[in-house]
């Protein structure tokens, strides 16, 4: 997979968001950890999140997942406003979030990771069905597993970021947030994720992918919101903005180590 920028999304001009928030804050005691934060989530379009450690990415995932509830601020879903009180209520909106430790059980198959907590069957165990659905979901993401049956602790990181998604899959949803899904993974684990990440798009599912890797952002968001100090800091189209201006809206500053190193490479191509 060529890690450039893809054609950015027109899905914002021509259909309604699936979610957005208006406004939401939260706080922690007297630590203020997001302020007035306004987000939208199209269909059929990756949104990146991005911010320097503290920024509240965390937080503002938390508060979707139901984990976290709000202080203030309106939280609305395919128009209508709604409460995200807990993990169950947000599954039953329609989204599915995959935190960077993934939740998986390295000594349960991947089935039995899949169907973990919804398990087919009414007086015992459907095996072969589940086996049959884990097999159709993976096709569906292209996945590269050996096999359903082979236990999770013997997958790379790259495929049990595919079994973590999949199963995220599980209950239809219309947006799926990727905390950190590339953290710790080698370049041929990482290209694997970015096109799960793609096809999750081709769906037409609204995803949120939470990054620090900036060549992941450019390689598959059509947008880019800025996190800085729990504010909005910018929201970049891709293509059409640099590395360094989305570095500049993380740091609050055009002045910092990567905007000097590109402006001494420009000097230096000038002046040959």
């Amino acid at each position: 997979m060529t890690l450039a920028p893809t054609a950015p999304s027109t899905a914002q001009h021509t259909t309604e968001p699936l979610l957005s928030l208006r406004r939401i804050s939260k706080a922690f005691g007297a630590v203020q950890a997001l302020t007035d934060i306004d987000l939208d989530v199209y269909p059929g379009e990756v949104l990146a999140i991005v911010g320097d450690n503290g920024a509240g990415k965390s937080t503002l995932v938390k508060i979707l997942a139901g984990v976290h509830p709000q202080d203030s601020g309106t939280i609305t879903f395919r128009g209508e406003t709604v409460t995200v009180a807990t993990p169950g209520a947000s599954r039953d909106l329609g989204i599915a979030t995959v935190f960077q430790d993934l939740a998986l059980c390295d000594n349960l198959d991947v089935v039995s990771n899949l169907f973990l907590g919804h398990e087919v069957g009414v007086w015992a165990l459907d095996e072969v069905e589940m086996e049959k659905r884990s097999w159709q979901l993976l096709q569906q993401l292209s996945a590269k597993i050996p096999s359903v049956r082979i236990a999770v602790a013997s997958l790379s990181g790259g495929q049990r970021q595919t079994v973590a998604i999949a199963r995220s899959l599980l209950g239809e949803p219309s947006i799926v947030i990727l905390d950190e899904p590339t953290a710790a993974l080698g370049v041929a684990q990482t290209a694997e994720v970015l096109n799960l990440v793609e096809r999750l798009r081709q769906r037409g599912l609204g995803v949120i992918l939470i990054s620090h890797n900036m060549a992941d952002v450019l390689a598959v968001a059509n947008r880019v919101a800025v996190l800085r100090l729990g504010k909005n800091n910018g929201e970049f189209q891709l293509p059409g903005v640099s590395h360094e201006e989305i570095i500049a809206a993380i740091t609050g500053a055009s002045d910092n180590a990567v905007t000097r190193r590109a402006a001494a490479n420009a000097t230096k191509e000038a002046r040959s």
